[in-house]
């Protein structure tokens, strides 16, 4: 929809206004890595990080006290609110929804099952809880409400991101590949609409830059 070359040329008149370093260092880094990860054709594993370095990019805040799903929460309900287009939503219900609803089923993508692998609980205190997160999206998926089913999408494809960045996955394992390659389809249309939406709002309140240039 936005590929990285499109949003370039959107965003280079921007760096000689008079707007926020903040957001310009986020849109500038998010553009690079959308870019590097348009370069991978074949390696699945690769594009989806870079994919998700992009994301990174434009959501990360300087260290606080809040958790990740946090202010990943808060800024999804920001973006959403600035999307008066609606594209995210259009991504979400019209071009990705059998993948979104395959991630939805995929309990390998959810973190209590992890856990309590992890712990050796014989209870189905994962399995209930699995149950009634699936419940709840495929209800914000059926009333379409937009920032609920983004944010489970982000929590679910986060738990992809941290098998392959802490080592818990073989490079292109056919173990994870359906659900890699769903996620790499969902985030190739989400993050390229997501900086879309923030080059319209470059005076939004997007937090305080992770590491800023110096």
């Amino acid at each position: 929809m936005f590929p990285s070359g499109e949003l370039k040329e959107k965003f280079r008149p921007q760096l000689d206004a008079e707007t926020p370093e903040q957001w310009r260092v986020r849109i500038h880094r998010a553009i690079s890595w959308l870019a590097r990860s348009e370069q991978e054709h074949e390696d699945t594993d690769a594009r989806f990080i870079f994919q998700w370095i992009a994301l990174n990019a434009v959501y990360a805040q300087a260290f606080t006290d809040t958790t990740e799903r946090e202010r990943a929460r808060r800024f999804i309900d920001t973006l959403v609110a600035l999307d008066v287009q609606g594209r995210l939503h259009d991504v979400l219900f019209s071009q990705f929804s059998g993948p979104i609803r395959t991630l939805l089923d995929n309990h390998f993508v959810f973190e209590p099952f992890w856990i309590a692998l992890r712990d050796h609980d014989p209870s189905d205190g994962w399995e209930r809880s699995f149950r009634a997160s699936r419940k709840v999206a495929l209800a914000a998926v059926m009333n379409g409400d937009t920032a609920t089913v983004l944010s489970v999408v982000f929590d679910r494809l986060y738990v992809l991101r941290n098998q392959l960045v802490h080592g818990g996955a073989t490079w292109s394992s056919r173990v994870n590949r359906n659900q890699l390659k769903d996620a790499v389809a969902i985030l190739g249309a989400l993050v390229p609409v997501v900086i879309a939406v923030m080059l319209e709002h470059p005076d939004a309140d997007f937090g305080e830059v992770l590491y800023p240039v110096v």
